[in-house]
């Protein structure tokens, strides 16, 4: 061993500040994944550093691992930990493949020897005959072969492979339109690091320009890292590059098995597979020399990671590819408008089939009294298939006695328990409670529950004709959508995965029903995600040759955003929404950072959110709040905002107040979360 490692042990702690000095093994560098000791025990640490000599004295670690990263991402981690408020440690532990998984082998037998002139029955030829291949099932036999020196048994990695469900319209590889011709040699023609918004409407042809780019780039000798909302509900990207780019394609997603994500991410990192497709942690992935990252569909609040670092992957992709030299192109046909602001715009206005978007009807629901309407009851019933958007899963939203007004809320949160009528159950959507459904109320004896408000489950059984269901109780998304496909009609229900990117060309009819739900969200985003909504169901129907229409049921029937989005109009949605934002100072005018505090004891959430705000005050970063949420998982929470025109100033400030709180004793009760950019 010759000089140290600075190694950033992989712990939870928020106060620990590393990096820390070991001596370095032979062949250790930055990147490189080591077992130290580490107080009174051994963890995992990750090399972030070298240095000649160090002040204190080093030990050695333990062992060495095999899982060593990129320097670049090593890099890029610690860059997630200063913008997100978190800790190196946290941050690199999402760079590591999973735990606890090693190669799978299995026993390869091959021909070692001649078998001419041995005595040899005729099933021994016959195994000879079929060599090379796995030893499994006749093992025995081929022992005794190896034992005349006629065979070799040797120990061969196996890959565990993804298997992909192909969903959606398949097709050869097309001729590109003027419009993707041009749209392709403005990614080609970028500049290292430059970052466009591929900004076409549904059905535009964005994935085939992802497709030609990413053939270039590996034609060019770098690799290609291609980001997707949800994996489950996204598998047609998938095959289309998957039959595109045969096995040097790799897909990470949470829904592989560890041995799966394992083999992956070993390909990716030996350069086996040089193209990357998964949703948010596959801008992690352990490639080099990356030269192009695509975004699809960026305007999806999934890219957003809701644990520790609470990192937006589509910032991330910026800065991944701002380092590496590679170029940014984020797609969607509603696009944030963030990005519409900062990103150089390429368009593809028209659909590939030259047909027109399908119209969209404005169904006024102030005087309905059901969840239905009857207009929309008769386009369903005419059209061969149809997509339903309904933005609550359940039967339910919430019941009540109607002796005594008792509801029933969930006893970990303060919220509603929302009925699920198949399972027989009320189950709070925040921590998972579940309870029977009662048969009378617990306070008063009463039989007479009401059930209030329509969620998808309970639509599904109102709906006429095979009706496939998709939502997040759905446990396989991806067979549900070539269950749907495969169907010569039938109706697709669900909750907003309905509207993600999917491609089938006999949808005739789009519905949104309660378009207007979201925009009762006090959130400055509400316009945007209800345009978005709208706009992207919209884009689902219409694709064939018998085109299509669409039915926004709403209350508001004169709300800009869904006026807009009825009109296809997302360039005049986001000049005005980026007009409403440059008055309030709301991003990307600004940044915004929210620290929420908790804790099961009484008061102690409130106190560290004050103490926090009074901190950001005496640093001259004035804040909002402290305010009061509602409770979650028995924990009371609390508060506290801050609005900045200067995002890495704010960033350091609000690091630094929280450092100090979550150090002071009297606030040891209370837990931190810090979130930049809240979703």
């Amino acid at each position: 061993m010759s000089g140290i490692v600075q190694v950033e042990p992989l712990t939870t702690a928020r106060a620990l500040r590393g990096p820390f000095d070991y001596l370095r093994p032979d062949g250790a560098g930055v990147g490189s994944v080591l077992v130290v000791p580490f107080g009174r025990r051994d963890v995992v640490g990750v090399v972030t550093g070298l240095a000649d000599r160090s002040e204190h004295d080093a030990v050695a670690p333990r062992r060495v691992l095999d899982a060593r990263l990129p320097p670049e991402l090593v890099d890029l981690a610690l860059w997630i930990a200063a913008e997100y408020c978190s800790t190196p440690a946290r941050a690199l532990s999402l760079l590591l493949p999973p735990k606890g998984t090693r190669a799978k082998t299995a026993l390869w037998a091959s021909r070692a020897g001649d078998p001419d002139g041995e005595r040899l029955t005729d099933g021994q030829r016959a195994l000879l005959a079929g060599l090379p291949r796995f030893a499994a099932g006749d093992l025995a036999a081929l022992r005794r072969l190896e034992g005349r020196g006629l065979v070799r048994i040797e120990p061969r990695v196996v890959r565990r492979a993804p298997v992909h469900v192909s969903v959606g319209a398949t097709r050869p590889r097309p001729e590109l339109t003027s419009d993707q011709r041009a749209a392709l040699a403005e990614v080609l023609a970028a500049t290292p690091g430059e970052r466009l918004l591929l900004h076409g409407v549904t059905g535009s042809g964005k994935t085939e320009v992802y497709l030609q780019a990413a053939a270039a780039t590996l034609a060019a000798g770098r690799g290609v890292i291609v980001l997707v909302p949800e994996i489950a509900l996204t598998p047609q990207i998938v095959a289309r590059f998957a039959e595109r780019f045969g096995d040097t394609v790799a897909v990470l997603h949470s829904k592989l098995s560890s041995g799966e994500r394992h083999d992956e991410w070993a390909r990716l990192r030996r350069g086996e597979a040089r193209i990357c497709v998964g949703p948010r942690s596959a801008v992690f992935a352990p490639m080099e020399d990356v030269g192009l990252v695509v975004v699809d569909e960026e305007h999806d609040a999934s890219y957003k990671h809701e644990g520790d670092p609470r990192y937006d992957a589509r910032l991330v992709a910026e800065r991944r590819a701002a380092t590496a030299g590679a170029v940014l192109v984020a797609g969607s046909a509603t696009p944030r408008p963030e990005s519409f602001h900062a990103l150089r715009r390429l368009r593809l206005p028209a659909r590939v089939d030259g047909r027109r978007l399908p119209p969209v009807e404005v169904v006024d629901m102030r005087d309905a009294r059901r969840a239905v309407h009857p207009r929309t009851h008769e386009a369903l019933v005419d059209a061969r298939k149809a997509i339903v958007l309904l933005n609550r899963r359940g039967w339910s939203n919430f019941l009540t006695c109607r002796s005594c007004g008792q509801v029933w809320e969930c006893p970990s949160c303060d919220v509603t328990l929302v009925m699920h009528r198949h399972d027989g159950l009320l189950a709070c959507h925040h921590c998972g409670h579940r309870e029977p459904v009662p048969e009378r109320c617990c306070a008063c004896g009463s039989v007479s529950i009401a059930r209030h408000g329509t969620g998808t489950e309970r639509l599904e059984s109102e709906l006429e004709g095979p009706v496939f269901r998709l939502d997040a109780d759905i446990a396989d998304p991806a067979a549900v959508l070539a269950r749907f496909q495969a169907a010569d009609s039938g109706v697709l229900v669900g909750t907003q995965m309905v509207a993600k990117g999917h491609d089938f060309p006999d949808v005739e009819l789009g519905v949104v029903l309660d378009a207007d739900a979201t925009l009762r969200f006090p959130d400055f985003r509400s316009e945007e995600r209800t345009f978005a909504l709208v706009a992207q169901l919209a884009g689902r129907a219409g694709r064939g040759p018998r085109g299509g229409r669409v039915l926004v049921q709403t209350l508001t029937p004169d709300a800009p955003s869904i006026a807009l989005a009825a009109g296809h109009d997302a360039d005049g949605f986001l000049v005005g929404e980026l007009e409403r934002r440059r008055a309030l100072r709301y991003p990307p005018f600004s940044t915004l950072i929210r620290v929420v505090c908790s804790s099961e004891a009484p008061g102690a959430a409130l106190a560290a959110a004050t103490a926090v705000k009074e901190r950001l005050g005496a640093a001259g970063t004035p804040a909002l709040g402290p305010a009061p949420l509602f409770r979650l998982r028995r924990r009371e929470r609390a508060q506290v905002v801050v609005k900045a025109g200067n995002r890495a100033a704010a960033v350091a400030a609000v690091g630094a107040a929280v450092d100090a709180t979550a150090a002071a004793r009297e606030h040891r009760p209370a837990s931190f979360s810090v979130d930049v950019d809240p979703q």
